[in-house]
């Protein structure tokens, strides 16, 4: 059997982090991960596609469990070394339903069939002479072969780890699959290539296609993003009523419905963030959102992710609160409250007095005697920056997260994150559209892409 792109078994003793690796490098979290050992009994392909081509092909598989009565099998057969590829075949046919060497056959098929070795290796764990008798049969193989250096836990055996792989081994990497990143992505493709020159162009041509591809999430990301800040901004919600005059209740009832319309556009977004980043099984505590039980709405996710009542003010300069601003920049801040109530009147800068301002409530009539209540769009001004903020947040804690990880996913609250992409200038560009969304006016296709321009920059920037 030939492939038409390259493909790699993934092998070694049970328990050390096969599966992890797979599912690093497959950018797969369905990968079944578990700290039991022998919990892969039959080997599972999962290859990476994208735009429907295959760019390569991993094998999760069993753990050795009888490697050296394997090998002893293989040496009762006195061959020369361009056979010996002959004596591992006949031992997969011979044993093929011996349940004894159920795992070894299962890991040697797709090794058999053409698949290049990734031989896994625990550098927590000394060095021994029983891990030779798995290196030997897959030598006997005569695949091209690497090992990987996993680092599970803290203690660090890896430079004998090293000299033993080496005498076994074409290349001998280390790579941790919990901290994986696009460059050691990249550098692991760039050795998988060396090992057959038949596979050097089709994993150079799959590394530029990966990198293709992880722009397109940068740019799915952020027209998730840019489209979530539009939908929120412009939302309006309406509540009709017959009465001639709509109850506190009945206002109470519309707000409770717009804000929970704003926060499950931000939850829909959130989901579909993670399936542009091949995260369709993070484990999330369910509260409100991923937040740790911060609000979209909560003072404290305001003062998070939101700006300060200065940069507020300032903010207000691009939307025409120049008057109250100007003041607090002609006197550096020392008249920040006067300036700032003076801010607010003009400008309309509605945070300022707390981030509960979202918008009014307006009792509207209709035709045929109905009346309505109507609520939207978004006059806080700090509304669009806290939604921001989080989205950028989400979407980099997601990227950043390796495939293999299954511990319970949490967004920790970060005092410091939005100093790493919100400045001044940048503001003044996003208040220009903001200040579109909430007139509540049809934005055009080429204000939208411009904004999400703006956005793919910030999440590049904060993901590279």
């Amino acid at each position: 059997m030939k492939y038409t792109h390259p493909k790699f078994a993934v092998v070694g003793h049970p328990n050390k982090g096969k599966s992890s690796i797979v599912a690093a490098l497959a950018l797969d979290d369905s990968v079944h991960i578990s700290n039991t050992s022998g919990t892969t009994t039959k080997k599972r392909s999962f290859p990476l596609s994208v735009d429907g081509k295959v760019l390569y092909e991993l094998f999760d598989t069993p753990g050795f469990q009888r490697a050296r009565r394997v090998l002893a099998w293989l040496e009762k057969h006195d061959v020369s070394a361009d056979k010996k590829h002959e004596v591992v075949q006949a031992f997969i046919h011979t044993h093929k339903d011996d349940a004894r060497f159920n795992d070894e056959v299962e890991l040697l098929e797709p090794i058999m069939a053409g698949a290049g070795i990734i031989y896994v290796v625990d550098a927590s764990k000394p060095y021994g002479e029983e891990y030779e008798a798995e290196m030997e049969i897959l030598r006997w193989t005569g695949q091209p072969s690497m090992a990987l250096i996993n680092h599970i836990d803290d203690s660090d055996y890896s430079q004998e780890w090293k000299r033993a792989l080496g005498h076994y081994f074409k290349m001998v990497r280390t790579f941790n699959p919990m901290q994986t990143n696009f460059e050691q992505h990249m550098s692991i493709l760039e050795s998988m290539a060396q090992l057959k020159e038949e596979w050097i162009a089709p994993i150079k041509a799959s590394i530029k296609l990966f990198t293709q591809y992880q722009e397109q999430m940068f740019t799915r990301s952020a027209s998730l993003v840019s489209r979530l800040v539009y939908d929120s901004v412009s939302a309006v919600e309406k509540f009709y009523f017959d009465t001639q005059e709509a109850s506190e209740e009945e206002k109470e009832q519309i707000e409770a419905k717009y804000k929970d319309s704003l926060r499950n556009l931000e939850i829909h977004t959130q989901k579909s963030i993670e399936e542009v980043w091949n995260h369709g099984h993070l484990q999330k505590e369910e509260k409100v959102l991923t937040f740790e039980g911060m609000d979209l709405f909560s003072e404290e996710t305001a003062s998070v992710f939101g700006l300060t009542r200065k940069e507020l003010i300032i903010t207000g300069v691009t939307s025409g609160a120049v008057t109250g601003a100007g003041i607090d920049l002609i006197f550096a801040g020392h008249t920040l409250l006067l300036g700032g109530i003076i801010g607010a009147v003009v400008g309309g800068t509605g945070a300022y007095f707390g981030f509960n301002e979202l918008s009014e409530v307006k009792v509207l009539g209709q035709t045929m005697g109905r009346r309505y209540l109507e609520m939207g769009p978004m006059e806080n001004r700090n509304f669009p920056y806290i939604l921001l903020g989080r989205a950028m947040y989400h979407t980099m804690k997601v990227a950043q997260t390796s495939h293999a990880k299954r511990e319970m996913f949490n967004i920790e609250m970060d005092h410091t994150f939005k100093d790493k992409w919100l400045d001044a200038r940048l503001r003044k560009s996003l208040e220009k559209y903001h200040k579109k969304f909430r007139s509540g006016k049809t934005l055009g296709a080429e204000d939208l892409k411009e904004y999400e321009d703006l956005i793919t920059s910030i999440i590049k920037g904060l993901i590279v």
